[in-house]
């Protein structure tokens, strides 16, 4: 048996590890307190939990960026961004326990521990900002998206009624207030993302849309009598202007993938024997393997049917009419699962920053007071003034830059650029190199090095590409 013994405030904090049962014993203080944390996750249980990390609205935007890349380029990359992620995955499978990658006494349940442990103090203060801006940011795509889709339910029906040719045109701007609006209400119910049923509402919801998705886009082609697109993509007259689209459709595949931050709460979830890391590589073999097939098969399926005309998002650019009962329970899909979703990220972010706050404000009151309040239909719960203003201030804030910037693929674009290299470079070859204790100008420090590079091009580029279209998109 393993033992790690902590000196905290209050009391002696001891953790003892049985690896053989696969529990860990936390003691608290005088032992008054005793948790029981049982692992039973398999390869399986790891590879739902992936496909329910990955899957989500990043697939909507998948054939308009194979669009602007053409069939070489566009099925292309979206193969090397689900290879880099796998690679980059592999590397943070191999940190989660510590020092030794199968038999660590130390393991690193969050990312934000990892980078603690192996990074320092500094790499966790700048990693925990870029989280926060990863949730926040999550929390705007969310919002932009829901009010996109459920303006798309209601042009739907307007188009069946009245004929595809009627001037069904509406803002997006009520119903991202009507959603932030809900959420202001959901993110007051504490701990709402811990129920699995959240979890998994939003995979069958998000596998529901995409398939729906795909279906429409295989029906259109068939009705085509033709395969749309070019090699090239889209022709634009202007070839600065191609360059720009071409870096924002990169950044849009990359925002696909995101997977870094949950990592190790997955693998977490795992029991030994066989060797965590070892389960955990072959469970995301499996998983980024179906995301690879799902994602070529949406954006090329979708590139196959509309040619150079792709709409940014296949359920609301109406490229599809009928059947209008089926484009409108995608759309419905689509905003079932960001509510869930919203909180799932949501409720990360406020736990975090809630946390920051009572660390360095101890003895406020206003962060301990709690009231008892009753919601319809759901069972009465205590409220904290300061969490409930918080919470309700982060969503308005959300909600007024989703409505400021409605532009899908420029936002999307633009947090998938900034995250990318950080989280699917910088830190997973940081701690890698940490772990394995990689000699400097090795062959392997080299090469692991070159990825990161080639990473931090891929952000810049990116970037750039996303702000130059999200700033066009404003002016226009």
């Amino acid at each position: 048996m393993q033992v790690t013994k902590r000196r905290k405030m209050g009391g002696e904090v001891v953790e003892e590890e049985n690896a053989d049962l696969n529990t860990s014993f936390i003691r608290r203080g005088d032992a008054s307190e005793v948790d029981l944390l049982e692992r039973t996750g398999t390869t399986w249980t790891a590879v739902a939990h992936v496909l329910t990390g990955v899957a989500g609205i990043g697939v909507l935007s998948l054939a308009w960026s194979v669009a602007q890349l053409g069939w070489i380029l566009g099925p292309l990359c979206t193969i090397i961004f689900a290879a880099v992620t796998l690679f980059s995955s592999f590397l943070l499978a191999e940190c989660y326990r510590h020092p030794d990658p199968e038999h660590g006494p130390i393991r690193n349940k969050s990312f934000m521990e990892a980078t603690k442990l192996y990074l320092g103090d500094k790499h966790h203060a700048v990693f925990g900002f870029l989280v926060q801006f990863t949730i926040f940011g999550m929390a705007v795509v969310f919002t932009s998206t829901a009010g996109s889709s459920l303006r798309a339910i209601q042009q739907s029906n307007c188009y069946h009624k009245y004929g595809h040719d009627a001037p069904c045109q509406y803002g997006d701007n009520l119903y991202m207030m009507l959603f932030g609006f809900i959420q202001i209400f959901l993110s007051q119910i504490p701990n709402f993302h811990s129920t699995r049923w959240i979890s998994v509402t939003s995979l069958v919801m998000s596998l529901c849309f995409s398939f729906i998705g795909i279906g429409l886009g295989l029906a259109k082609v068939i009705e085509n009598g033709t395969v749309k697109g070019s090699i090239k993509g889209v022709s634009r007259s202007d070839s600065a202007r191609k360059i720009f689209v071409i870096f924002t459709a990169l950044a849009d595949i990359a925002f696909a993938y995101p997977l870094a931050i949950i990592l190790f709460e997955i693998e977490d979830t795992l029991k030994s024997p066989p060797p965590v890391n070892k389960t955990m590589k072959a469970a995301l073999t499996v998983a980024l393997s179906i995301t690879a097939l799902f994602y070529l098969s949406y954006g090329c399926i979708g590139y196959a049917a509309f040619g150079d005309s792709t709409p940014e998002n296949l359920l609301t650019g109406f490229g599809f009419y009928e059947p209008y009962w089926l484009v409108d329970f995608a759309n419905a899909c689509v905003v079932i699962y960001l509510m869930g979703a919203y909180q799932i990220y949501g409720q990360a972010g406020f736990s975090m920053l809630e946390r920051g706050f009572r660390e360095r404000f101890p003895d406020s009151r206003l962060l301990d007071k709690s009231y008892s309040l009753k919601f319809p239909l759901l069972p009465t719960t205590q409220m904290n003034l300061f969490q409930a203003c918080f919470r309700a201030l982060y969503v308005v804030i959300a909600t007024v830059i989703a409505i400021t910037f409605p532009y899908f693929t420029s936002v999307i674009g633009v947090l998938g650029a900034i995250i990318f290299w950080p989280f699917s470079a910088y830190a997973p070859v940081q701690m890698y190199l940490v772990q394995r204790q990689v000699r400097t100008w090795s062959r392997k420090w080299i090469l692991l090095t070159a990825f990161s590079v080639v990473g931090f091009v891929i952000t810049v580029i990116g970037i750039v590409g996303s702000l130059e279209e999200l700033v066009r998109a404003k002016i226009n």
